[in-house]
């Protein structure tokens, strides 16, 4: 079982993610989210997709793609540092990455099913940490974070966005 990080095992930027986790196993957050998140954004038509709730502000196609983009970045970092990796790792301009990207291209239905296929691999990862490993640290942008602080800044920073969603989208 991943235990919830101590507010020193992750930035500053990230306590807001954490605190988003609910009580109880992370894992079985993660869990729910494949599912609750899957079919949320499937359900959706591309225009819905399509749309932002202002000029300049990602559309839900981008929102998903970031939130894919960056799952699979602290996914990464969990995994090199599970594994003791040293070097430290490169922080990302999100702007940068979705502006790089095709997401707006692509059906919403395509980017909900990469969604839940990133989720399901990294979920066998997540499921592979012991004790020992999840409390392994490295530094990531400059701050250091644990391994067990990254798999709940995966669910907090999906929760934060599902959030920003339903408050600014829907």
């Amino acid at each position: 079982m991943i235990k919830k990080p101590q507010p020193d095992e992750y930035p500053a930027y990230a306590a807001a993610y954490v605190a988003k986790v609910p009580g109880g196993p992370v894992m079985e957050v993660l869990e729910y989210l494949k599912e609750s998140t899957y079919n949320f954004f499937s359900r959706m038509t591309d225009e819905q997709g399509d749309y932002a709730y202002a000029e300049g502000k990602w559309t839900l196609k981008q929102v998903l793609g970031h939130m894919i983009d960056t799952e699979r970045l602290f996914s990464f970092r969990a995994l090199c540092f599970s594994r003791r990796e040293q070097q430290e790792m490169p922080g990302f301009e999100q702007d940068d990455y979705v502006n790089n990207s095709t997401y707006d291209n692509r059906s919403i239905q395509s980017l909900a099913m990469e969604f839940k296929a990133v989720r399901e691999s990294n979920l066998f990862l997540y499921h592979s940490f012991t004790e020992e490993q999840s409390l392994l640290t490295g530094i990531a942008n400059k701050n250091p974070v644990s391994v067990r602080a990254l798999v709940y800044m995966t669910a907090g920073h999906e929760l934060y966005h599902l959030d920003l969603i339903k408050d600014k989208y829907i």
